[in-house]
């Protein structure tokens, strides 16, 4: 079991929820969330009037519910606001959308009951997860749509994934031994209102960029042995006189990965070359500024992550409801653009390495990595889905969050797009994962038609591809490179 407390969850146990681990609620933060909701009950009970609690949402925030009707309004505002068109989210996403949304209001300024918080970790924790369409959310006020339709289900209807398909969300709660929650004053809007869907996808994204970033180095290192590259634009004194963090990271990964020499270093030690290819000797220079984007964007979804993003906000020391903007998805939105930019120049710059792998006019390697060119086309075509991966993930690196169209009558004039941000950088990591995986089998036939011996740091990546894959002759390369894939994922959990 994870435990959510409102404070501590990261990226990594996020993805460990959406694959399916448990969850547990901290005793000390649903405490907090019940003094938090008397505040609400108090409001009610004193008839103050107090947007989210007893008034209509949005452009109708001047409108006053009587208190015959506040069950009514927070089930009529869940109903309406599910919204959603299009495929709906993977269940592993709509796990951590749950996850993050649990955690949200742990931090006890939601003014909800723990009740509807044990039911949604009673669903995650019996793997009832409801079906949550993936459009219809501008990021601001909240990803409003996404969550609604988590809630409905909370309330008995939606629909839920099933083991042979899609059933009514009641159904799936009954069949679970679980029972819907009538929501209470406030509490259809603490369940809506808030960034997870943003932040939920774009921690997962995180929690896969940091084993691929490090991954990608030792990748590029077998590319260089290949290309019989030199470690001299790894000196440790040319990186300490840019001191970007990234940078010296990468140098001194290189560094380590490659050692002091191989048996094919010392192949070209005298050669006439003095200075590789940018793609090979600014290494450190492109993977670093990709390392400190992950630092900076992964920081932000991580602080997002326990985050309190509700509107109105409660209080419980002064007993207040206050109105703000917590809830608007700048931050993640942000954040994952750059995500997005620095997965499409990680894939950029290996899409280089590869063109220079096939081609003999860059190397001293057979053209396209096969000894028998012309009866076989060896990597030919890999290069070329490499190419058309960059290309779309070029695509996927332009920024969401510069868009806004205003909604709700002008009221929200200003939005983030988080989620279109949030789902393209999952799309723009499955790319730069394919492109990083034709890379390696590429470096991998490099090495070998070498013939000798590269560095001692990449004999366990070496092993795991070579295990996979053996020696090229043509054949269906989709299958090469699905099986270079697969062990590229083992590499990452043999070493995480």
């Amino acid at each position: 079991m994870i435990r959510l407390d409102g404070q501590s969850l990261t990226a990594p146990l996020l993805a460990r929820i959406a694959a399916g681990e448990g969850v547990s609620l901290d005793e000390g933060a649903l405490a907090m969330v019940a003094e938090n909701r008397a505040v609400v009950d108090r409001i009610v009970a004193e008839a103050r009037t107090v947007y989210g609690i007893n008034t209509g949402f949005g452009q109708f925030a001047t409108v006053v519910i009587p208190p015959d009707q506040l069950q009514q309004l927070q089930l009529n505002l869940v109903r309406s606001h599910a919204a959603g068109v299009g495929e709906p989210l993977p269940k592993d996403q709509t796990r951590a959308l749950m996850a993050a949304r649990i955690n949200c209001l742990l931090k006890a300024h939601s003014g909800i009951r723990p009740e509807p918080i044990r039911l949604l970790a009673d669903c995650l924790n019996r793997d009832v997860v409801p079906v949550v369409p993936s459009q219809g959310s501008v990021g601001a006020s909240g990803d409003l749509a996404p969550l609604a339709h988590m809630a409905l289900l909370l309330v008995g209807e939606g629909l839920a994934w099933g083991p042979a398909g899609l059933v009514p969300g009641g159904a799936a709660l009954a069949e679970a031994g679980l029972a819907p929650v009538v929501l209470q004053a406030k509490e259809g809007l603490a369940l809506i209102n808030g960034t997870q869907l943003i932040t939920a996808l774009g921690n997962l994204a995180v929690a896969r960029l940091q084993r691929l970033i490090p991954l990608s180095d030792e990748i590029a290192a077998l590319s260089l042995e290949a290309l019989r590259g030199t470690r001299a634009a790894f000196d440790p004194r040319i990186h300490a006189a840019r001191p970007h963090p990234g940078q010296i990271a990468v140098a001194d990964h290189m560094r380590e990965i490659l050692g002091a020499t191989s048996a094919i270093a010392e192949s070209h030690k005298d050669c006439h070359r003095v200075q590789d290819a940018y793609s090979l000797r600014c290494i450190p220079q492109v993977h670093g500024v990709t390392r400190d984007a992950l630092a900076f964007a992964g920081a932000i979804l991580e602080r997002e992550l326990n985050a309190a993003t509700d509107n109105p906000m409660i209080f419980t020391d002064t007993q207040e409801s206050r109105s703000g903007g917590n809830f608007h998805g700048q931050y993640p939105a942000f954040a994952c653009d750059v995500l997005a930019i620095a997965a499409a120049d990680l894939a950029s710059i290996s899409e280089r390495r590869q063109e220079r792998l096939v081609n003999p006019a860059t190397s001293d390697l057979p053209a396209f990595l096969t000894a028998n060119g012309g009866l076989e086309s060896g990597f030919m075509m890999a290069h070329v889905t490499s190419a058309a991966l960059v290309s779309e993930l070029k695509g996927l690196a332009q920024p969401a969050c510069v868009d806004t169209i205003p909604t709700s009558a002008g009221k929200e004039d200003h939005v983030s797009m988080g989620p279109i941000a949030a789902r393209k950088l999952l799309r723009a990591v499955d790319g730069l994962e394919q492109v990083l995986a034709i890379e390696a089998r590429m470096a991998l036939e490099g090495v070998r038609l070498v013939g000798l011996a590269p560095a001692a740091g990449l004999d366990a990546l070496r092993g795991r591809l070579s295990a996979a894959c053996a020696p090229w002759t043509d054949r269906p390369m989709f299958e090469e490179i699905q099986a270079t894939f697969r062990a590229l994922r083992d590499h990452q959990e043999a070493t995480a």
